[in-house]
């Protein structure tokens, strides 16, 4: 398998389908501004980056830990191309509109835009081969930008309701590696000692539903807060914290959306998906038997390389 390096640029084509959170609001000089942040971007593409890869076989550091795996050189295959601790990143990133110029302000629903990604030294093929397939992933089955819907809901259309980083893949897909070509990459690559409760952040532990979301109905009724385990009357919705829920500083691991419809979310063991599916098929009242509606583990990583095959 090849290694060579390519000092190229790559522009990635994508399109809003809801608004996309940046890091922009309340955090500039003014808390009116809406200004696009790309560090709160590349952040959310590195840390998908880290699912796919986790997914794959491989084992990269947990960035965000008090204690730093990745050093200088001794580092995992994501800080190879994202950076650490005396290991400068690899790429320079932008946002551009279709014609090239820079974007500076929020992205909106309906904006076609570019995420470009300029080597700064070479680039092994296998990295960008991931780095495509990692946008695949956030366009087929995730959601781009560090906040998403905070409270899904039918009873409004207020802003803490609103639908946040959906996007869709509008480029032709270049990379031609296999599954097995890009495990082999990552496996190959120092293995980092998985940080307590981080596991969970990988395909192997995500599932997802097209078409179907959790909202709250009423006052006393929430299909959301009925699968991430709190309890469902509104006025008690703020109780009753899971892992699933998370805490203040701790993100939730279910993820749901309206517009377009899409669920996705994580669990703890690989074991506990057989009771999310459970879960799920009581609240949308789904066949309770094996079936397309869910797609999880394995499973999307196949769907995944489909994708890449289909945008080709």
């Amino acid at each position: 398998m090849s290694t060579a390096q390519f000092l190229s640029t790559h522009s990635y084509k994508l399109e809003a389908l809801t608004d996309v959170w940046t890091g922009d609001a309340n955090t500039a000089q003014s808390k009116d501004a809406r200004r696009l942040i790309t560090t709160g971007l590349l952040g959310s593409v590195r840390w998908w980056f880290e699912v796919l890869v986790r997914g794959l076989g491989g084992a990269p550091c947990d960035p965000s830990a008090n204690q730093k795996a990745c050093i200088d050189k001794d580092h995992c295959v994501v800080c190879e191309l994202f950076g650490c601790t005396g290991w400068a990143r690899k790429v320079r990133f932008d946002v551009r509109e279709e014609g090239g110029a820079v974007i500076q302000s929020q992205i909106k629903k309906g904006t076609t835009f570019q995420l470009r990604f300029t080597p700064l030294r070479g680039v092994h093929a296998q990295e960008w081969a991931l780095l495509e397939l990692t946008l695949l992933l956030i366009c087929e089955f995730g959601a781009l930008g560090g906040k998403t819907v905070l409270k899904p809901s039918d009873q409004n259309s207020k802003s803490q309701h609103a639908d946040l980083g959906l996007v869709g893949w509008r480029g032709v897909a270049s990379q031609t590696h296999t599954r097995e070509e890009l495990a082999t990459y990552v496996h190959g690559w120092s293995k980092k000692p998985t940080v307590p409760g981080a596991a969970w952040a990988s395909l192997r532990h995500m599932w997802f539903v097209d078409g179907e979301y959790l909202t709250r109905l009423d006052q006393y009724t929430s299909t959301f807060n009925r699968v991430i385990g709190r309890p469902e009357p509104k006025s008690q919705s703020s109780s009753g914290n899971s892992w699933l829920a998370g805490s203040q500083g701790e993100s939730k691991k279910v993820f749901s959306f309206k517009a377009p419809a899409r669920t996705f979310g994580f669990v703890q063991q690989v074991s506990a998906l057989d009771v999310t599916r459970e879960t799920l098929s009581a609240v949308w009242s789904l066949p309770a038997t094996p079936g397309d509606w869910l797609v999880c583990g394995d499973a999307l990583l196949d769907r995944l390389f489909a994708a890449k095959e289909a945008a080709r």
